[in-house]
């Protein structure tokens, strides 16, 4: 029998999140409606608003992040995954990192505009730029905005190299440009993988391709050219991290040759919206899931120091790490993620005027939030 208590929020058809608290730095806030069977109303539809970026390259000073440029095309994720790290972000636009995240969306309008402005600037020094670090690029608003594939132009035309993280299948449309990228050694993508099966999917990354999709993909892209890595991430325990072996086998014979896992992060107010995710699906493993997840933080919920949040420590982060070691071992998968670093090739675009004053939409809000 489904849960109709008022006092617990509600799945949304094809959402994440199960509520839409304020941001943090708001004193008032408002709540979705329920009917009289305290059942949540229908889900709430996709806005995708544009906004002109005054700037679009984020430099990153994190020591434990693989790379110091990035650009996010798109603020907020439709993919809805109840674990995103990048949810407390919205928080900065006065949005919920809850369903606001995965519904109220931003795109750098001018994002490709602006990338040749700062790329054409004197004092640039060519570093490779990963598209993805916060949200997807490949979302599936991207299908009608196309604003990743116009920075990829912008970034084939300069000769300047680029490494792609998504778990959208949309990845495979911009094969001709990667193709003709990846020969001269500047692209490569990483496939984020959580889980095989569809149903745990369905539940965690409800509007994100399947599997069988981003599998697919990645063997499209290693059949033309394009280096591919595997993301194991996040990896849950007793949630997904049984399917670690076998996840990384069905990786690797898709045409991956590299291969990184991140342990689940709970900064700010994903915590509470993984926790309430967490008893609204696996009510009676939650404790289990909860307790694993604290002995790999020291005893609390989340640990952001550096070299420390993206693996854990203790008994339980150990096991996993020498688990994926193993496997990567035996699969030949060599570890870490790839990333296109050749720089020789850059060729600056001209200078491009600026015409108009622009407004609104800074790049902000760092790649892997702490």
């Amino acid at each position: 029998m489904a849960d109709h208590n008022p006092a617990r929020p509600q799945p949304h058809k094809g959402r994440g999140a199960l509520s839409n608290h304020s941001p943090r730095y708001l004193a008032t806030h408002s709540e979705w409606d329920e009917n009289e069977d305290g059942i949540a109303g229908p889900s709430p539809v996709t806005e995708c608003r544009a906004v002109q970026a005054r700037s679009v390259i984020s430099r990153n000073q994190s020591p434990d992040i693989p790379f110091y440029q990035s650009i996010n095309p798109y603020q907020g994720c439709e993919h809805g995954c109840i674990y995103c790290y990048a949810r407390p972000t919205h928080a900065y636009l006065d949005l919920s990192p809850g369903l606001d995240f995965e519904t109220r969306l931003t795109y750098k309008a001018n994002a490709a505009e602006q990338l040749r402005r700062e790329l054409a600037r004197p004092g640039y020094r060519c570093s490779a730029i990963t598209l993805g670090a916060n949200t997807d690029p490949y979302q599936p608003v991207e299908r009608e905005h196309r604003i990743t594939r116009q920075l990829l132009e912008v970034l084939r035309d300069c000769r300047h190299p680029v490494a792609i993280i998504t778990k959208g299948a949309l990845v495979t449309r911009d094969i001709d440009i990667l193709r003709e990228m990846a020969a001269d050694g500047l692209a490569s993508v990483a496939i984020s993988l959580t889980t095989l099966d569809d149903s745990l999917k369905r539940q965690l990354e409800p509007r994100a391709p399947s599997a069988r999709a981003r599998l697919r993909a990645m063997a499209e892209l290693r059949a033309a050219g394009v280096p591919v890595s595997v993301l194991f991430a996040p990896v849950i325990p007793a949630i997904n991290d049984s399917e670690m072996e076998t996840l990384l086998q069905a990786a690797r014979e898709a045409g991956a040759d590299r291969a990184a896992y991140i342990l689940l992060r709970l900064p700010l107010e994903v915590r509470d919206l993984f926790f309430e995710w967490l008893h609204q699906h696996y009510p009676q493993r939650a404790g289990h899931v909860i307790s694993l997840l604290r002995q790999c933080r020291g005893g609390t919920d989340y640990d952001s120091r550096f070299g420390h949040r993206m693996r854990g420590s203790g008994v339980f982060a150990e096991l996993l790490s020498q688990r994926f070691r193993l496997s990567c071992k035996k699969l030949g998968l060599n570890m870490g993620e790839s990333h296109a670093e050749r720089c020789d090739l850059f060729t600056p675009p001209p200078s491009v005027p600026s015409t108009r004053k622009i407004r609104g939409g800074s790049d902000a809000q760092g790649e892997l939030f702490s």
